[in-house]
């Protein structure tokens, strides 16, 4: 089974979600959008691969918004169209939060009413796909949901996850390490936290207590997206 991973960035990656993909007999492959050398240009170009080469595509999250050409360029036409015909073709796509805003192509994609950054609980109406968490959270935007998209999980600020045919969206970070987050914490993330009071210090501390509970609560999202979503109708 082949999946394709979308990573927007150089320093998000497929982390806990990818490891269990790999666990379920996943082959991945790994494409790079944006790469480090050019994170600040707007003027980058991206050919996705099709959709119909894979059996499944992740699409990660990233520090833009979907609807700020401005800001990540004119590639991210791209990518709505690709996880269109995935959705079309009956690929599964698992989007993980811009991943997720990525895929509300036929919904939309707003501010928030306000930041969301840290360890939080959401209220699930389907614990045995998504559970409450705490989840990682890191985003300023909120996805509006197609009507025919089923919403699983949500909390006071937005959506936290719907589900769509064979796909499902995802407002939070299940694949996040501590690796990771500290790479996010370096490139202007801990600025954002000191901007919301938040101390970027304690947030990689509890990131590095959660890493257990982290790692069995992606395991349990993938295993469903994989059980109940991507090939319920197998």
């Amino acid at each position: 089974m082949r999946a394709l991973v979308v990573q927007h960035d150089h320093v998000t990656e497929p982390g806990l979600v990818g490891a269990r993909l790999t666990e379920r007999g996943y082959d991945l492959t790994a494409v790079t959008v944006v790469p480090e050398e050019r994170r600040h240009a707007t003027d980058v170009t991206f050919d996705f691969p099709d959709a119909g080469d894979w059996d499944l595509i992740v699409s990660l999250g990233a520090p833009w918004s979907v609807y700020d050409e401005t800001a990540v360029g004119g590639w991210i036409g791209g990518e709505p169209a690709l996880l269109r015909k995935a959705q079309h073709l009956a690929v599964p796509v698992l989007g993980v939060c811009f991943g997720a805003q990525a895929l509300t192509a036929a919904g939309s994609v707003e501010a928030s009413s306000r930041p969301e950054i840290g360890w939080t609980e959401v209220d699930t109406h389907d614990p045995s796909l998504v559970g409450r968490g705490p989840w990682l959270q890191w985003h300023y935007d909120r996805c509006v949901p197609p009507p025919e998209a089923h919403v699983v999980a949500r909390n006071e600020v937005c959506v936290q996850a719907f589900r769509a045919g064979r796909s499902l969206g995802v407002q939070f970070h299940p694949e996040v390490t501590t690796r990771m987050l500290s790479g996010w914490l370096a490139l202007g993330g801990a600025e954002q936290c000191v901007w919301q009071g938040l101390d970027p210090d304690e947030l990689l501390a509890r990131s590095r207590a959660m890493e257990p509970a982290a790692r069995a609560n992606a395991r349990h999202l993938v295993d469903g997206f994989l059980d109940r979503v991507a090939y319920a109708a197998d």
